[in-house]
C-alpha cells in the first residue's frame, strides 16, 4: 500500500512537473512571436495568484501573463492579506549586489563614530536628493559610508566630482559641499575612477541618484530616511 501510495504521489509531482513545463514553454513561444521584445526571457516562474505568471526580462524587469501568454501586465502585484508588495520585494532580491565584491578603491570614506557598520553610497554632487540624503546621513552613527561618485547630471557634476576626487581630504571636500556648499578647490589628478563608477552603475542598473547599498547587498534607491537607513542597516548585520 505505502509503495502504491509512493507512485502515486510520483506521478502526481512528474505531471504537474510536466505540465509547469509546457506553461512556460507555450509562454515563451506565444510572447516571443507576438512582442519580439520579450524573445529573450530570462525566466518564467509562477506567482502566489492562480493562473499569474512572472515574466523576468533583463535581469531584473518584471512583467506578468497568463497560462498561454495571451494578455501581458505591468504593474504591482501586493499581496492584500500580508500586505506586502511583492513585486518590490522580488526586485529588491534580483537587484542586490555581492557587497563585497563592490569596487570600494572607486570610492572615499565618511566614517561615523566607530565606523562598525557599512553600506555604500552612489551620488551625484548636484542631485538634490543626495543632499537630502547626506542630511540624514549625518544623524545615523557607528556607520562607514563608502561613497562613489556618480556624475550622471551633466558636465559640472563631472567637474564637480573630479575635484571632490583629486581633493587631499575627499570626505570632508564632500561633505562640505553637500551639506554647507563650501566651494570645491579645483585640483588635478587621475579621475578614470568616476568613469569606472557610471560603468559599474550601468552595468548593475543605477539608473538615478542617491543609490544606497547595504552590507547583505540589497539596494534602496532614493533618498531614504535615517529610521530606514537605521533599520536596513539592522536587518543587513542579522542577515
Amino acid at each position: 500500500m505505502k509503495l502504491l501510495k509512493a507512485f502515486a504521489l510520483l506521478c502526481l509531482m512528474t505531471g504537474g512537473l510536466g505540465l509547469a513545463f509546457a506553461q512556460e514553454a507555450a509562454i515563451r513561444k506565444n510572447l516571443a512571436e507576438r512582442l519580439p521584445s520579450l524573445a529573450k526571457i530570462d525566466e518564467v516562474s509562477s506567482t502566489p495568484m492562480n493562473g499569474l505568471y512572472e515574466i523576468r526580462i533583463n535581469g531584473s524587469d518584471i512583467f506578468y501573463t497568463d497560462a498561454e501568454g495571451n494578455f501581458l501586465l505591468q504593474g504591482q502585484l501586493f499581496d492584500t492579506r500580508g500586505k506586502r508588495n511583492l513585486t518590490e520585494e522580488r526586485i529588491t532580491k534580483l537587484s542586490a549586489i555581492d557587497f563585497e565584491a563592490l569596487p570600494f578603491k572607486d570610492a572615499f570614506t565618511v566614517v561615523h563614530g566607530t565606523g562598525k557598520r557599512r553600506m555604500t553610497v552612489f551620488e551625484d554632487p548636484n542631485c538634490v536628493y543626495c543632499k537630502h540624503l547626506e542630511r540624514d546621513l549625518e544623524k545615523v552613527n557607528d556607520v562607514t559610508i563608502y561613497v562613489f561618485l556618480y556624475p550622471i547630471l551633466g558636465q559640472d557634476s563631472v567637474e564637480k566630482s573630479g575635484n571632490i576626487w583629486c581633493a587631499k581630504e575627499k570626505g570632508k571636500t564632500w561633505v562640505n559641499w553637500m551639506l554647507r556648499e563650501q566651494p570645491i578647490a579645483a585640483a588635478t589628478c587621475d579621475t578614470t575612477a568616476l568613469e569606472r563608477n557610471v560603468n559599474f552603475g550601468k552595468k548593475h542598473k543605477i539608473t538615478g541618484t542617491p543609490t544606497v547599498f547595504f552590507a547583505d547587498g540589497s539596494r534602496a534607491p532614493g533618498a531614504i530616511s535615517a529610521q530606514q537607513i537605521e533599520k536596513m542597516l539592522v536587518a543587513a548585520k542579522t542577515r
